[in-house]
């Protein structure tokens, strides 16, 4: 086997308890006072490293001290941050690294991960996959934006902020068509569009020009994410 993935699922357990059951949210902002002095900071980092070596089992103490210490600066470093969701993401980010780096080096095999990565290194449908799936993220809407800066350009300036909102919409858009797309549920596609209609028709006194961004920023949206599922499933 390549790995246990029993003890990855330990400690990704061990931090959504510590980090988002057993939290109070007065020890977060007792901590974004008092930074590194406050005592919730490490009595938190104490607890979760707690819960890691309590899952894993007391032959991986180690684990737990590195999970306590790094658990710790991170919290400590973040309380002197903006609590905006940049930084949470940010945030949950390193605490993940830390997890999968402790996963990674303890309990991998490492002469079959060795051979492993080498045949999936070559694997066109991952290659293929991970192209796709990039490209309707950010490349995906640059592209958009810049066919639909003729209408983007007559939307006011409040209007034109909501659209921001609007990218991230659409991203989550294209990565849902494109994986229904995948899997040929191309029905599906026509309820998220419907969908989509009826919770815009509800929208009142929309200027005419924001209708018309709306409608062919969607539908080259939905176009551009049904091209990429198509020509993913032609090429490998």
């Amino acid at each position: 086997m390549l790995i246990d993935g029993v003890w990855l699922t330990k400690l990704l357990l061990s931090h959504l308890i510590t980090d988002f059951v057993l939290q109070p949210r007065s020890w977060i902002e007792e901590r974004k006072r008092k930074h590194f002095v406050s005592p919730k900071l490490y009595l938190h980092g104490l607890i979760t490293g707690g819960v890691a070596w309590l899952f894993l089992g007391w032959a991986y103490g180690a684990i737990a001290l590195i999970v306590f210490v790094t658990h710790t600066i991170i919290d400590g470093w973040k309380s002197y941050r903006k609590d905006t969701a940049w930084y949470f993401l940010v945030d949950q980010a390193l605490h993940l690294a830390v997890i999968f780096a402790c996963w990674y080096y303890l309990f991998i095999d490492w002469p079959t991960a060795k051979a492993t990565w080498l045949r999936l290194s070559h694997n066109t449908h991952i290659w293929v996959m991970v192209t796709a799936f990039t490209f309707v993220s950010f490349p995906a809407s640059i592209i958009i934006g810049k066919l639909t800066t003729p209408w983007g350009d007559k939307i006011d300036d409040e209007q034109k902020s909501l659209t921001n909102a609007g990218k991230w919409i659409g991203i989550a858009e294209r990565v849902i068509v494109l994986i229904l797309v995948l899997h040929n549920e191309y029905s599906a596609i026509g309820l998220l569009v419907a969908a989509k209609g009826i919770i815009r028709f509800g929208e009142k006194d929309r200027q005419e020009a924001k209708t018309e961004y709306l409608v062919i920023g969607t539908l080259l949206s939905i176009g551009l994410a049904m091209a990429t599922g198509l020509l993913a499933k032609a090429v490998q």
